[in-house]
C-alpha cells in the first residue's frame, strides 16, 4: 500500500481540526444559550437509550450526601480501601494528613483511573467531581461547590458479585484500613459542673503515645504469652459472640501491689490491639444517669479503664441488715454504694451506686457498640465486693506479683542490653529470697550517670537486693520479738487473773469461817 502524500494528510488533519473546532463551538453555543432543563432533558433520554446498547454498570459513591454536613462513610470507607489497594498501580496520587490518621495518607487524584479484581470480576475506580449547575456563571466572593464522588465502573454480568459481595468488601476493608491508620486517643472524663453547654462530648482527649509492649513487660513468659492469646482470641470473635447472645466485650481484673505494672499492663494490651483508651474518673461523674451517658459515648475497638477503684468506691461487700433503725440511718450514710465526696469545691458530691456501675459493666447499656475491653485495677481485691468482680463481670482475673528472675532478665535487657551475665546466678539467688516489684527493680537497674555502665548497675542492684534483704530479716525479728512479747504479756495477764481467782476464794472461804 502506497503511502499518502503529505499534502493529503495535511490536508486531512486540517479538516479534522477544522471540525473538531466546528463541534466545540457548537457545543459552547448550545451550553450557553440552551436552557439547563433542556439539556439535562435531552442527556436524560440520551443515557436511556444508550443503557439498551452499552454494557456496562456504572455506580456512583458521593462524598457527601443529604445536607453536606457530614462525609458519607461509604465514601471514606472507599478511599480508605483504594489508598491501600491502588497507591501502587496509580499514576497520579496525592499525599494528605487525614483527620485522626497517624500517618501520612496517598490515594488516587482527580480524574485518575485504576483497576481492581474480585473473584475474576474486573471492576474500574474513577475519581471524578462535578460544580453545582448555574454557579459557573455566577458572580460570587465563594468559590464553587466540587462535589467529588468515585464513580465504579463493571460489566453487567458480574451486577449479582459486585452488588452482594464486592461492595460490602470494599467497605469492611475500608473501615478497617481506617481503624489501623487512626490516631489513637486517651480520653478522659470532667466533672459535669464544668461541661459548657455547647459541647457535643463529655470525653477530652490527647493523644496516645504510650510506648509500653508485652516484650518490654516482666512477666514471666508463659503468663505473658497467655494474656496475648486471651487478647487476640477476643478481637477476632465478632462472629461468636453473636452466635451465643453475648456483647461484644470482656472485662479485666489487674490486682497486686503497688508498682507491679498494672497501668503499663493496660498500655501494653491498647497497642496490642490498637484500642482507644478512655480513663474513667468515678468520683468525677455526678450519678448512674451521667455514667450511662459517659459509656454511650464510647467508640467501639477501645478500653474503658477504672483504676483504684477500691479508692473510688467503697466496695467492701459487707451487705448487712440492721436491725434498729438509728444503725440503719448510720449505714445509709456510710453506704457502700457511694462514692466518696470529690473535693471539688462545693459543687456536691457523686451519687454513683454500685448497682449503677454493675449496669455499666454487664447491664443492657453495657451492649451498646462492640469490641470493648473494661479493665479494673486494685491494689487490695479482697476489699471489692463479689458481685464486682464475678465472672461474666470481670472475666480474667490477672495477678501482677513481685518481679521474678524472669522478669529481672527481661528488664536487664531493656535497660542495660544485657541478656546473659555472670553474676545472674547470684541475682537468681538473692531474688528468691526477697520480695521486690518491678518498679523498684527498674529503678535500680536504669543508668544514672554516664559513668553507670552494666557491670556497675548490676553491682547496685545486688547491693540494693542485700539491703533489702537485711531489711526484711531485721522486719522478721522485730515482729518475732512483737509476738513473743504479747505472748508474754498474755501469760502474765494469765497469771494475774489466776492470783485474782486464788485470792477471791481464799477471802469467800474467810468469810464462811467467819459467819460460822
Amino acid at each position: 500500500m502506497m503511502p499518502l502524500p503529505s499534502s493529503t494528510m495535511t490536508q486531512m488533519w486540517a479538516t479534522m481540526g477544522s471540525t473538531l473546532a466546528s463541534f466545540m463551538f457548537v457545543w459552547a453555543i448550545i451550553r450557553q444559550y440552551c436552557p439547563y432543563e433542556l439539556r439535562r432533558f435531552f442527556e436524560k433520554y440520551s443515557h436511556r437509550i444508550m443503557g439498551y446498547f452499552y454494557p456496562y454498570i456504572k455506580i456512583s459513591i458521593h462524598e457527601f450526601t443529604g445536607d453536606r454536613l457530614k462525609r458519607s462513610e461509604a465514601y471514606s470507607a472507599v478511599e480508605a480501601y483504594l489508598s491501600n489497594n491502588t497507591s501502587k498501580s496509580a499514576k497520579r496520587l496525592k499525599a494528605e494528613m487525614v483527620k485522626d490518621s497517624s500517618n501520612l495518607v496517598l490515594s488516587m487524584d482527580e480524574y485518575e483511573r485504576v483497576t481492581d479484581d474480585f473473584q475474576g470480576a474486573k471492576v474500574w475506580w474513577v475519581l471524578s467531581k462535578s460544580v453545582s449547575p448555574g454557579r459557573s456563571m455566577s458572580m460570587s466572593y465563594y468559590p464553587e461547590q466540587e462535589k467529588r464522588f468515585y464513580k465504579l465502573t463493571f460489566h453487567k454480568k458480574y451486577r449479582d458479585i459486585i452488588t452482594e459481595s464486592y461492595l460490602d468488601h470494599v467497605v469492611r476493608e475500608g473501615k478497617e484500613i481506617r481503624v489501623r491508620n487512626r490516631q489513637r486517643k486517651l480520653y478522659t472524663n470532667s466533672p459535669g459542673y464544668k461541661w459548657p453547654s455547647y459541647k457535643q462530648t463529655m470525653w477530652s482527649h490527647i493523644v496516645f503515645e504510650h510506648p509500653a509492649t508485652f516484650e518490654t513487660m516482666a512477666l514471666e513468659p508463659d503468663k505473658k504469652r497467655e494474656i496475648i492469646e486471651d487478647l487476640v482470641t477476643f478481637s477476632k470473635s465478632k462472629d461468636f459472640y453473636a452466635r451465643i447472645g453475648k456483647a461484644w466485650k470482656r472485662g479485666y481484673l489487674l490486682f497486686g501491689p503497688p508498682g507491679t505494672g498494672k497501668s503499663t499492663m493496660i498500655a501494653a494490651m491498647a497497642n496490642l490491639l490498637g484500642y482507644d483508651v478512655y480513663d474513667l474518673e468515678l468520683t468525677a461523674v455526678k450519678d448512674n444517669t451521667e455514667l450511662r451517658k459517659l459509656l454511650i459515648e464510647t467508640t467501639s475497638k477501645s478500653i474503658i479503664v477504672i483504676e483504684d477503684i477500691d479508692c473510688s468506691l467503697d466496695l467492701t461487700g459487707q451487705r448487712k441488715k440492721k436491725a434498729d433503725k438509728s444503725s440503719l440511718e448510720d449505714e445509709t450514710k456510710s453506704s457502700k454504694e457511694r462514692i466518696k465526696e470529690p473535693k471539688d469545691e462545693g459543687h456536691g458530691s457523686s451519687k454513683v451506686t454500685l448497682s449503677g456501675l454493675l449496669n455499666f459493666i454487664d447491664g443492657l447499656w453495657s451492649a451498646c457498640g462492640g469490641e470493648r475491653l473494661v479493665v479494673f485495677t486494685t491494689n487490695y481485691v479482697e476489699k471489692l465486693d463479689p458481685a464486682l468482680i464475678r465472672r461474666g463481670r470481670m472475666d480474667k482475673h490477672i495477678e501482677l506479683s513481685f518481679c521474678s528472675f524472669d522478669g529481672f532478665k527481661v528488664l536487664a535487657k531493656n535497660y542495660l542490653k544485657l541478656e546473659t551475665h555472670q553474676i545472674f546466678d547470684t541475682i537468681q539467688r538473692l531474688m528468691g529470697e526477697v520480695k521486690m516489684t518491678p518498679a523498684d527493680v527498674a529503678e535500680n537497674l536504669m543508668p544514672k550517670s554516664p559513668q553507670d555502665d552494666p557491670d556497675r548497675c548490676l553491682s547496685n542492684f545486688i547491693q540494693a537486693l542485700e539491703e533489702a534483704k537485711e531489711e526484711a530479716a531485721k522486719k522478721t525479728a522485730e515482729e518475732i520479738k512483737e509476738i513473743g512479747a504479747a505472748e508474754e504479756k498474755d501469760d502474765d495477764d494469765v497469771q494475774t487473773q489466776e492470783n485474782k481467782v486464788v485470792e477471791v476464794q481464799s477471802d469467800l472461804v474467810g468469810n464462811a469461817n467467819v459467819s460460822l
